[in-house]
């Protein structure tokens, strides 16, 4: 019983399956008339940048009318977008360079006349495309518009079981009436609206290019006659390429230095015969998203709605009114501005069309021959600290997802063999280190430094970028022969002068920071020891005068120790510390601290001594003043406490009475009192003018 049940669902399931087939069989993509040729322009020159980008350069020979693909990781598209320079050196042009949307695929997909979204079904597809006019073979073959798609339910029996199955059913409006078509009888659905045709080709192209969502694919076109040279170059992201070195050091001979170069092929083609260029500098480079679509958000406006208006009623005007004509303006001058502006509007598409063939020759007169030359100039600039090339005489072959180790550099330099003391690295033992003199006329980039001395392994160094003719420190291991013990003495203040100048004393102090290097060597070979020791900016070297060497961060102060002796350095330092005291305002201990100095001179405490008498008389004005004041507060509060009091008494009563005599009293004494007082801010002012005149006129060193 289940074998006919199957052949009744296989009746049903296989025409619809076959008349799916038969549609997009038949609106399959016809190939792509872009080009009349293909062809291969293969990698040519690499420049690697430090910085972590790469130039990449394809020549070759395009023919006639030719089309050339590239294909990139999708997070390469940004920097091609951004430096991607074509040239057609034949006198051909460059027509188009197209590139897949990174817009979403199900966004790209709801732009064409029929949306593939969600993989529908052939009865989805066709209800969206209702009212198109269409040949449909089922078996024989009819015309007609689609009305829409009708789900029907039907019933199938075989033998004793009975099923309910859903069968889709196409309505068709024909010459001779409506036509209802089930799904399994259909063979083939023509669509006969071409441009309905091509739109549905092209989603389903851009399914296709969308399965490999990690690549895409730069689609370059050449238009010309005949056979002639093109070029592309483009920057796009790459590792950094990295240098390591290997130091060789001997007592009886110059110091040898070998550096290698580790480049990584991380794209995805092959190095074939390339010509490999490293540059070492900083080049400003920077990423930018042109690949990603851009939509301006605009505003909503919503139209404006008016109200039903209801019936007014006006009162009687309480004067005549005026005539009022308001201004309106003119429909003939409104519809001038707007042609005006169309007009401006078309000259500008007009122009920029114009001027695309103009800005397209500029482009092309940009040429690679041009960027060589840029590159060249600053491989030749190394001594103004910009780039420096590391040009490779023999091509380079790499295989994609491989690296290698080229030899750069490999001669004999110039040296001095010396030990490196600094405190924060070790306390006690300084490092075995190295001058290193860049005598090779090449810029040596930064990167490690395998040492061996005397035929064996010494220890690792870094070194930092180091141009042609400098040279520069490194340390390798840990020098055990020689001991180093420092000794800080300091954080003591000395009074340097003191002077007078218009109501200010300027002292002058420092702070004295003493440190002592005891140098002991244990080895049986003298030592050149470095001693490293933090330079700040605001510090003044007093011993010794001057320093053997400073960096930005560094004081480096070299000695010399004999074999199995010791030696001792010192370094003084002073910081001077600048004071202003204004003499009106100071205290008069503070004067006779400086007064008892003896780094002050005689003058100056002569000064100070008529100074701290001016001071005096003013100051006894000001607590005569000061004191007087006192006693009005003191008046003025008994006079609140009295009045209070007389509030609650009777005005014919003795107490009210005695009250009335004492604040008689008192206004008296205040009346006098704040005479007193104004004679003694008078006096004030002449002592307190007598000082500032005295203290504004000393100029005295």
């Amino acid at each position: 019983m289940e074998a006919p049940m199957r052949r009744g669902w296989r009746a049903v399931i296989c025409p619809v399956v076959l008349s799916c087939a038969c549609l997009f069989a038949l609106l399959a993509p016809p190939p792509s008339p872009a080009a009349d040729t293909a062809v291969s322009l293969p990698l040519s020159k690499i420049i690697l940048y430090s910085s972590g980008v790469g130039y990449f350069q394809h020549d070759g020979t395009v023919t006639d009318r030719t089309q050339w693909d590239l294909r990139l990781q999708t997070h390469q598209i940004n920097d091609l977008l951004k430096s991607l320079v074509v040239q057609d050196f034949g006198g051909g042009k460059i027509s188009t360079v197209t590139y897949g949307s990174r817009d979403p695929v199900t966004k790209t997909l709801g732009g064409f006349g029929i949306n593939l979204n969600g993989n529908p079904t052939m009865g989805q597809i066709l209800t969206q495309v209702r009212g198109e006019r269409v040949e449909v073979t089922a078996p024989n073959s009819l015309l007609g518009t689609i009305l829409g798609v009708e789900k029907k339910t039907e019933s199938l029996s075989d033998g004793q079981i009975r099923r309910t199955i859903e069968q889709e059913y196409l309505n068709l409006l024909t010459d001779e009436g409506f036509r209802s078509l089930p799904f399994a009888q259909i063979q083939r659905v023509k669509l006969l609206d071409a441009g309905l045709n091509a739109e549905l080709q092209q989603a389903l192209a851009t399914l296709a290019s969308h399965h490999d969502a990690t690549r895409k694919t730069v689609s370059i076109l050449f238009d010309g006659t005949g056979s002639r040279q093109a070029r592309v170059a483009y920057l796009t992201e790459t590792p950094v390429w990295k240098t390591t070195y290997r130091l060789v050091l001997d007592e009886e001979k110059a110091p040898y230095l070998q550096g290698w170069a580790i480049v990584e092929n991380q794209t995805q083609q092959d190095w074939h015969n390339v010509k490999l260029s490293l540059i070492s500098g900083r080049p400003i480079s920077f990423t930018m998203d042109l690949y990603q679509p851009l939509y301006n958000l605009r505003p909503v406006v919503q139209p404006e709605l008016y109200a039903n208006l209801k019936p007014q009623t006006y009162g009687d005007a309480m004067d005549e009114a005026k005539p009022s004509t308001p201004a309106a303006a003119s429909p003939a001058r409104s519809d001038m501005k707007k042609e005006r502006l169309l007009g401006k509007l078309a000259e500008g598409f007009a122009g920029s069309r114009a001027n695309a063939p103009a800005e397209m020759a500029m482009a092309a007169d940009m040429g690679m021959g041009r960027i060589d030359q840029g590159v060249a100039s600053m491989a030749m600039a190394e001594d103004k600290g910009e780039l420096f090339e590391y040009r490779l005489d023999q091509p380079v072959t790499l295989d994609k997802h491989q690296s290698a180790l080229l030899p750069i550099i490999g001669q004999s330099l110039q040296g001095q063999k010396l030990a490196v003391y600094n405190q924060s690295v070790n306390a006690k033992h300084p490092l075995n280190g190295y001058r290193l003199k860049n005598s090779s006329g090449l810029h040596l980039m930064q990167g490690p430094i395998t040492v061996f001395d005397g035929g064996a392994y010494a220890g690792d160094a870094q070194i930092q970028d180091l141009a042609p003719g400098q040279d520069r420190l490194i340390s390798y291991a840990l020098d055990l022969k020689t001991e180093v013990e420092p000794k800080i003495e300091g954080g003591t203040q000395e009074l340097a002068t003191v002077s007078l100048k218009k109501g200010t004393m300027l002292v002058s102090r420092r702070l004295v920071e003493d440190r002592t290097y005891l140098v002991r060597n244990r080895d049986q070979k003298s030592r050149i020891v470095l001693i490293e020791q933090r330079y700040r900016a605001d510090w003044k070297l007093v011993e010794p005068k001057d320093a053997t060497e400073r960096t930005r961060d560094l004081y480096r102060f070299s000695i010399a120790v004999d074999a199995g002796k010791t030696a001792t350095l010192r370094v003084k330092e002073t910081l001077p510390i600048q004071e202003s005291i204004l003499l009106m305002e100071t205290s008069l201990d503070q004067i006779a601290y400086f007064q008892q100095a003896k780094e002050v001179s005689a003058k100056v405490k002569e000064a100070l001594q008529r100074v701290v008498h001016l001071r005096s008389k003013l100051d006894e004005v000001r607590a005569q003043r000061t004191r007087l004041e006192q006693r009005i507060g003191e008046i003025t509060a008994e006079h609140s406490r009295i009045r209070e009091n007389m509030q609650r008494l009777q005005q014919n009563s003795d107490l009210y009475n005695r009250y009335v005599k004492k604040l008689d009293g008192q206004e008296t004494e205040l009346e006098k009192i704040r005479k007193e007082i104004e004679s003694l801010k008078a006096t004030e002012e002449e002592r307190r003018q007598e000082l500032q005149n005295y203290v504004m006129t000393l100029d005295i060193a």
